[in-house]
């Protein structure tokens, strides 16, 4: 049985042994319109292609290669794993500077504070006072008062914090200035809470010489177990 089809300027015959090959490989076979057999010469021929495919035997077609549109998301899924573990580390070097460069700006910070001293307070002129004290269980440290030659230079007020590192054997640097070469006198007053928690106050004076070389000064509280009184004293570093 012959069907005839007109597309598109050329006649499609679907014969019953063709229509079974087309269903199985979905392919017909194409002749020309009778208006474009003139035109048919120069045109190759459609019908060969199909029926080599039909033939026995032949083998089957290959699957077509995978689109660009389904490799892409795998390739991006790709890159997107690739960056984000681009920036933990990025986050980890970054971090790692930041606290190098916090290393350096402290120890600029400590030598500028060294060169400065250096400057303001030289070696020829330079005078320090520092404060400690000894066990402390007669007396509770408040404030100290510095006077030099008549002269208030310091006045502080401790936090129990200070007072318990005191007590621990820390030193804090009360006062640091400069005083010309020749004899000169210090004194200083402590308050604070002596025995039986009343107010207590008691002043302690030291004459000393001022050379060319630096000079240190410690202020001493300690206990006296006899008298169960705190004891007050002017330590002259030489």
């Amino acid at each position: 049985m012959l069907h005839v089809a007109h597309l598109g300027g050329f006649l499609v015959l679907k014969t019953a042994a063709v229509r079974f090959a087309a269903f199985a490989i979905g392919a017909c076979i194409l002749v020309p319109h009778p208006s474009a057999w003139a035109q048919s010469a120069a045109l190759p021929a459609v019908s060969s292609a199909p029926a080599a495919s039909a033939a026995p035997g032949a083998a089957a077609p290959q699957a077509p290669p995978a689109s660009p549109l389904t490799q892409a998301p795998r390739a991006g899924a790709a890159a997107a794993g690739g960056a984000s573990a681009e920036p933990g580390t990025g986050t980890r070097g970054l971090d790692q500077d930041i606290q190098g460069l916090k290393k350096d700006v402290v120890d600029l910070n400590r030598d500028l504070f060294v060169l400065e001293e250096e400057l303001l307070f030289p070696a020829n002129t330079q005078v320090a006072v520092f404060v400690s004290m000894d066990v402390g269980e007669f007396f509770l440290l408040d404030t100290v008062t510095l006077k030099i030659d008549q002269k208030e230079v310091a006045n502080y007020l401790y936090t129990p914090r200070e007072v318990e590192a005191l007590g621990k054997g820390g030193v804090h640097r009360l006062y640091l200035g400069n005083l010309k070469a020749g004899p000169h006198e210090l004194v200083a007053f402590f308050s604070g809470q002596g025995p039986h928690e009343r107010d207590y106050r008691r002043g302690a004076t030291l004459r000393f010489e001022k050379g060319i070389g630096a000079k240190y000064l410690e202020l001493k509280i300690n206990d006296r177990q006899r008298r169960q009184q705190p004891e007050f004293e002017i330590k002259d570093w030489e």
